[in-house]
Protein backbone atom coordinates (compact mmCIF):
# COMPACT_ATOMS: atom_id res chain seq x y z
CA UNK A 1 0.00 0.00 0.00
CA UNK A 2 1.45 4.05 -1.10
CA UNK A 3 0.05 6.26 1.08
CA UNK A 4 0.70 10.08 0.38
CA UNK A 5 -0.12 11.80 4.08
CA UNK A 6 -1.52 15.72 3.80
CA UNK A 7 -1.09 17.33 7.22
CA UNK A 8 0.08 21.03 8.49
CA UNK A 9 1.50 19.72 11.94
CA UNK A 10 5.07 18.57 11.38
CA UNK A 11 5.13 16.37 14.65
CA UNK A 12 2.05 14.18 13.86
CA UNK A 13 2.96 13.83 10.08
CA UNK A 14 6.80 12.83 11.05
CA UNK A 15 5.09 10.23 13.50
CA UNK A 16 2.42 9.16 11.59
CA UNK A 17 4.86 8.43 9.08
CA UNK A 18 7.34 6.48 11.21
CA UNK A 19 4.41 4.41 12.59
CA UNK A 20 3.28 3.87 8.61
CA UNK A 21 6.22 2.78 7.78
CA UNK A 22 7.03 -0.03 10.99
CA UNK A 23 3.81 -1.68 9.72
CA UNK A 24 5.27 -1.96 6.07
CA UNK A 25 3.70 0.87 4.40
CA UNK A 26 4.87 2.87 2.10
CA UNK A 27 4.66 6.37 2.42
CA UNK A 28 5.50 8.03 -0.98
CA UNK A 29 5.52 11.70 0.63
CA UNK A 30 4.38 13.51 4.04
CA UNK A 31 4.03 17.10 2.87
CA UNK A 32 2.59 19.83 5.37
CA UNK A 33 0.13 22.20 2.87
CA UNK A 34 -2.04 21.47 0.12
CA UNK A 35 -0.35 23.06 -2.71
CA UNK A 36 2.13 20.43 -2.06
CA UNK A 37 0.17 17.62 -1.94
CA UNK A 38 -1.30 18.80 -5.36
CA UNK A 39 2.08 18.45 -6.56
CA UNK A 40 2.52 15.06 -5.13
CA UNK A 41 -0.67 13.88 -6.08
CA UNK A 42 -0.05 13.72 -9.47
CA UNK A 43 3.93 12.99 -8.80
CA UNK A 44 3.48 9.81 -7.22
CA UNK A 45 0.06 8.51 -7.88
CA UNK A 46 -0.41 7.19 -4.34
CA UNK A 47 -2.84 4.03 -3.41
CA UNK A 48 -4.94 6.30 -1.05
CA UNK A 49 -4.68 9.75 0.26
CA UNK A 50 -4.59 10.62 4.46
CA UNK A 51 -5.66 14.49 4.22
CA UNK A 52 -5.93 16.47 7.19
CA UNK A 53 -9.27 18.76 7.41
CA UNK A 54 -8.27 21.99 8.92
CA UNK A 55 -4.88 23.74 7.49
CA UNK A 56 -4.02 27.10 6.40
CA UNK A 57 -4.63 28.75 3.52
CA UNK A 58 -6.58 25.82 1.18
CA UNK A 59 -7.89 23.78 3.64
CA UNK A 60 -8.42 19.68 2.95
CA UNK A 61 -11.85 19.41 2.27
CA UNK A 62 -11.49 22.28 -0.95
CA UNK A 63 -8.20 20.47 -1.95
CA UNK A 64 -10.63 17.30 -1.65
CA UNK A 65 -13.04 18.63 -3.86
CA UNK A 66 -10.05 20.14 -6.10
CA UNK A 67 -8.68 16.50 -6.86
CA UNK A 68 -12.29 14.72 -7.31
CA UNK A 69 -13.01 18.00 -10.27
CA UNK A 70 -9.21 16.94 -11.82
CA UNK A 71 -10.25 13.36 -11.93
CA UNK A 72 -8.19 11.76 -9.57
CA UNK A 73 -9.81 8.95 -8.45
CA UNK A 74 -7.41 7.38 -6.02
CA UNK A 75 -9.32 6.63 -2.40
CA UNK A 76 -9.40 9.78 -0.28
CA UNK A 77 -9.64 9.90 3.47
CA UNK A 78 -9.97 12.63 5.85
CA UNK A 79 -8.05 12.43 9.18
CA UNK A 80 -8.88 15.27 11.27
CA UNK A 81 -9.88 15.98 15.19
CA UNK A 82 -13.14 17.70 13.69
CA UNK A 83 -16.61 15.34 14.85
CA UNK A 84 -18.37 18.11 13.48
CA UNK A 85 -21.73 16.48 11.71
CA UNK A 86 -21.26 19.13 8.79
CA UNK A 87 -17.41 18.15 7.99
CA UNK A 88 -18.19 14.68 7.90
CA UNK A 89 -21.08 14.88 5.91
CA UNK A 90 -19.59 17.06 3.04
CA UNK A 91 -16.42 15.00 3.00
CA UNK A 92 -18.47 12.11 2.18
CA UNK A 93 -20.38 14.08 -0.42
CA UNK A 94 -17.50 15.24 -1.77
CA UNK A 95 -15.88 12.28 -2.64
CA UNK A 96 -13.55 10.92 0.43
CA UNK A 97 -13.95 7.55 0.84
CA UNK A 98 -12.88 7.69 4.19
CA UNK A 99 -14.08 10.13 7.76
CA UNK A 100 -10.96 9.10 10.26
CA UNK A 101 -10.25 10.51 13.90
CA UNK A 102 -6.45 11.07 14.53
CA UNK A 103 -7.08 9.65 17.70
CA UNK A 104 -7.80 6.18 16.63
CA UNK A 105 -5.71 3.57 17.81
CA UNK A 106 -2.93 2.27 15.56
CA UNK A 107 -4.34 -1.16 14.24
CA UNK A 108 -7.74 0.89 13.44
CA UNK A 109 -5.92 3.14 11.66
CA UNK A 110 -4.65 0.39 9.28
CA UNK A 111 -7.47 -2.05 9.88
CA UNK A 112 -9.39 1.02 7.96
CA UNK A 113 -7.21 1.83 5.19
CA UNK A 114 -7.08 -1.28 4.00
CA UNK A 115 -10.67 -1.22 4.03
CA UNK A 116 -10.74 1.61 1.76
CA UNK A 117 -7.85 0.67 -0.56
CA UNK A 118 -10.16 -2.13 -1.64
CA UNK A 119 -12.97 0.18 -2.56
CA UNK A 120 -14.96 0.46 0.89
CA UNK A 121 -16.44 3.86 2.72
CA UNK A 122 -15.06 3.41 6.14
CA UNK A 123 -16.05 6.43 8.71
CA UNK A 124 -15.08 6.38 12.68
CA UNK A 125 -17.02 3.50 14.50
CA UNK A 126 -17.63 6.60 16.98
CA UNK A 127 -19.08 9.38 13.97
CA UNK A 128 -21.73 6.51 12.75
CA UNK A 129 -24.19 8.49 14.79
CA UNK A 130 -23.73 11.67 13.00
CA UNK A 131 -25.34 9.78 9.59
CA UNK A 132 -28.27 8.76 11.70
CA UNK A 133 -28.43 12.07 12.89
CA UNK A 134 -28.40 13.74 9.64
CA UNK A 135 -31.42 11.21 8.26
CA UNK A 136 -33.45 11.77 11.15
CA UNK A 137 -32.88 15.48 10.90
CA UNK A 138 -33.66 15.68 7.15
CA UNK A 139 -36.89 16.76 6.84
CA UNK A 140 -37.43 18.06 3.65
CA UNK A 141 -39.11 16.05 0.61
CA UNK A 142 -37.77 13.23 -0.28
CA UNK A 143 -36.49 13.49 -4.17
CA UNK A 144 -38.04 10.92 -6.49
CA UNK A 145 -34.96 8.01 -6.12
CA UNK A 146 -33.09 6.76 -8.71
CA UNK A 147 -30.95 4.04 -9.81
CA UNK A 148 -30.49 1.07 -6.95
CA UNK A 149 -32.88 2.94 -4.51
CA UNK A 150 -35.83 2.85 -6.80
CA UNK A 151 -35.37 -1.20 -6.62
CA UNK A 152 -35.91 -1.65 -3.15
CA UNK A 153 -39.58 -3.24 -1.75
CA UNK A 154 -41.67 -1.48 0.38
CA UNK A 155 -39.60 -3.47 3.37
CA UNK A 156 -36.19 -3.36 2.02
CA UNK A 157 -37.01 0.66 2.51
CA UNK A 158 -38.03 0.10 5.90
CA UNK A 159 -34.99 -1.52 6.77
CA UNK A 160 -32.83 0.52 4.79
CA UNK A 161 -33.65 3.91 6.78
CA UNK A 162 -33.27 1.90 10.06
CA UNK A 163 -30.22 0.74 8.79
CA UNK A 164 -29.43 4.41 7.98
CA UNK A 165 -29.80 5.52 11.46
CA UNK A 166 -26.59 2.96 12.72
CA UNK A 167 -28.95 0.02 13.85
CA UNK A 168 -27.76 -3.23 14.21
CA UNK A 169 -28.99 -6.11 12.29
CA UNK A 170 -30.48 -7.18 15.94
CA UNK A 171 -32.13 -3.93 16.86
CA UNK A 172 -33.87 -3.95 13.57
CA UNK A 173 -35.33 -6.83 13.20
CA UNK A 174 -36.48 -6.48 17.26
CA UNK A 175 -37.91 -3.31 16.03
CA UNK A 176 -39.84 -4.65 12.81
CA UNK A 177 -40.67 -7.96 14.57
CA UNK A 178 -38.52 -10.23 11.97
CA UNK A 179 -35.92 -13.02 12.83
CA UNK A 180 -32.45 -11.25 12.36
CA UNK A 181 -31.65 -13.90 9.91
CA UNK A 182 -34.19 -12.24 7.73
CA UNK A 183 -32.79 -8.63 8.45
CA UNK A 184 -29.40 -10.05 7.20
CA UNK A 185 -31.26 -11.62 3.75
CA UNK A 186 -32.78 -7.80 3.25
CA UNK A 187 -29.52 -5.93 4.05
CA UNK A 188 -27.81 -7.81 1.28
CA UNK A 189 -30.23 -7.48 -1.48
CA UNK A 190 -30.06 -3.49 -0.68
CA UNK A 191 -26.45 -3.25 -0.46
CA UNK A 192 -26.61 -5.60 -4.26
CA UNK A 193 -29.11 -2.93 -5.29
CA UNK A 194 -27.36 0.25 -4.14
CA UNK A 195 -24.06 -1.30 -5.43
CA UNK A 196 -22.27 -0.92 -2.67
CA UNK A 197 -19.86 -2.72 -0.31
CA UNK A 198 -21.20 -1.21 3.03
CA UNK A 199 -23.79 -0.11 5.38
CA UNK A 200 -22.15 3.47 5.88
CA UNK A 201 -21.85 3.69 1.94
CA UNK A 202 -26.14 2.84 2.09
CA UNK A 203 -26.19 5.41 4.87
CA UNK A 204 -24.49 7.83 2.77
CA UNK A 205 -26.48 7.76 0.24
CA UNK A 206 -29.49 7.87 2.12
CA UNK A 207 -28.10 10.91 3.60
CA UNK A 208 -27.28 12.81 -0.11
CA UNK A 209 -30.39 11.77 -1.53
CA UNK A 210 -33.02 12.42 1.33
CA UNK A 211 -34.83 9.10 0.84
CA UNK A 212 -35.49 8.68 4.41
CA UNK A 213 -37.64 11.44 6.51
CA UNK A 214 -38.09 10.31 9.94
CA UNK A 215 -41.93 9.28 9.54
CA UNK A 216 -41.00 6.69 7.02
CA UNK A 217 -38.64 4.88 9.02
CA UNK A 218 -40.94 4.62 11.70
CA UNK A 219 -43.52 2.45 12.15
Amino acid sequence: MRVLLIDDHALFRFGLQELLERRGIEVVAAVGDSNAGLEQVAATRPDVVLLDMRMPGLDGLKLLRLLRAAHQTMPIAMLTTSAEERDVIESLQSGAQGYLLKDMEPDALIAALGEIVQGHTVVAPELTGILARAVRGDSSPAPVASGGAADLTPREHEIFCHLAEGQSNKAIARALGISEGTVKLHVKAILRKLEVHSRVEAAVIAVERGLCERRSCRR
